[in-house]
């Protein structure tokens, strides 16, 4: 900001300095073509003034040589333009004035040769022949014209010189904007190409940060890229663990608990066997033993279901499916419709397929509110497409919390195998949510 000040006062005063200079030349040239007009003017009211003069004179010897009249006209309209003249030539040059003097000369040279011609032109009039010849044959009136020619062209030497000296100032309020202007013109190229090269500077500078900046921003998308994929591969990894950690607790608890509670029931109807109806109450809380020990079982049946589906691996997904839609339609009364297609997968696969399906029906159980699931299953020739539907109250996608882990983990398993999932869902018009596998190679 304050480099760009310092190019904004010098801006203004460049253009200030060119604008003064242009003024300065333009009020110089203005005045001194004023005073080569008014010079101009005095130097043709003093030629005027001659050709009048030798007008008069003329018309005054015609009528003294011819005695007619006529001759009398310019005369007399000479003396009236003379007259003019002098009054003009005294505004011109005022008392103060050099030429004053001379002007004063004039004027008395002028009044003097109109004297002796206002004298030979009444003498002729009254018919005093000698006198009017005596006079016009004298030099008196070659005089007088003589000292007229050389006041009047003093003074317009004098306009000439004025008129010289003026266009000398002419010529010189002309050059002097010139070449300011050009000084001006050079300052503001050299002005331009500093800009130019301060210009090119800053880019050059901003185009290494930019490089920098996108290295920066290179290493750090390699960074994160890096940080995702290995975030990615712990997540699988975990999530692998933590299947394979169920796994073992499933045949954990098939195995050891499973014939610990079949043993226990074996006891029992050996008691109940040998016990007989000796004691009916003893009886009775054998059949309550055995209920229990038969809701145990059951319970460690859908626990193991829960962990690590046996079904999925004993009669394939198609029927895991089934079997987890009408369990859950059993424990929360929703209508569960089924369209499922026979897919050829792998057991990652097909294990990710069972848990996404698993996760929706848990989520419609607890938040859908639903009156009706519907669950597909279709077999493309390079994909498997999974989708669960419910008519529930849904909710808006763009504010689904990022504590929420459900659909995360179930992104995560899609894209874990290379597919991709979506969850579509309106506030009051139910949820979709579709998942595309692509099958693995060697798949028919």
């Amino acid at each position: 900001m304050p480099r760009v000040a310092i190019n904004l006062i010098l801006a203004f005063l460049a253009a200030a300095v060119l604008i003064g200079i242009n003024e300065t030349g333009y009020r110089q040239s203005t005045r001194a073509l004023d005073r080569i007009e008014e010079h101009t003017r005095n130097r043709n009211a003093l030629n005027r003034l001659l050709q009048q003069i030798l007008d008069a004179e003329t018309g005054s010897r015609g009528y003294l040589l011819t005695g007619d009249p006529r001759y009398l006209e310019p005369y007399n309209a000479a003396l009236t333009e003379i007259s003019k003249n002098l009054d003009q030539l005294r505004g011109a040059y005022p008392a103060a004035a050099p030429e004053a003097a001379t002007l004063a000369q004039l004027t008395l040279d002028v009044q003097r040769k109109l004297t002796e011609m206002d004298l030979s032109v009444r003498m002729r009039k009254d018919g005093n022949e000698d006198a009017w010849k005596f006079v016009l044959l004298t030099d008196y009136g070659k005089e007088r014209m003589d000292a007229i020619r050389g006041q009047a062209g003093k003074l317009v030497e004098g306009a000439t010189q004025r008129i010289d000296e003026e266009q000398k100032q002419v010529r010189w309020s002309l050059e002097f904007p010139r070449l300011g202007i050009a000084l001006v013109a050079f300052a503001a190229l050299l002005a331009f190409y500093l800009y130019l090269r301060q210009s090119a500077r800053l880019k050059r500078a901003d185009e290494q940060q930019q490089a920098a900046l996108q290295q920066e921003r290179d290493q750090l998308e390699v960074q994160v890229r890096e940080r995702t994929a290995t975030l990615a591969q712990l997540a699988t990894h975990l999530q692998q663990v933590r299947e394979e950690e169920r796994g073992h607790l499933a045949r954990e608890l098939h195995d050891e608990l499973g014939a610990l509670l079949t043993a226990a029931k074996l006891d029992v109807a050996r008691l109940k066997s040998k016990l007989g109806a000796q004691a009916p109450e003893v009886g009775e809380r054998l059949q309550h033993l055995t209920e229990s020990l038969n809701s145990g079982i059951a319970l460690k049946r859908r626990i193991i279901e829960d962990l690590r589906p046996s079904s999925l691996a004993n009669l394939g997904l198609t029927a895991a499916l089934e079997i987890l839609a009408r369990e859950f339609s059993e424990r929360s009364g929703i209508e569960v419709a089924l369209s499922l297609e026979n897919v050829e997968l792998d057991e990652p696969r097909q294990l990710t397929v069972y848990r996404i399906v698993q996760e929706s029906l848990t989520n419609v159980g607890k938040y859908a509110e639903a009156r009706q699931v519907g669950i597909s299953v279709r077999d493309y020739a390079n994909h498997v497409e999974v989708e669960v539907r419910d008519d529930g109250k849904g909710f808006d996608v763009a504010q689904v919390k990022a504590s929420t882990h459900g659909l995360a983990g179930m992104r995560h398993r899609v894209e874990a195998t290379g597919g991709r999932l979506s969850v579509e869902s309106r506030p009051g018009a139910g949820t979709r949510i579709q998942a595309v596998l692509s099958k693995p190679a060697g798949t028919p």
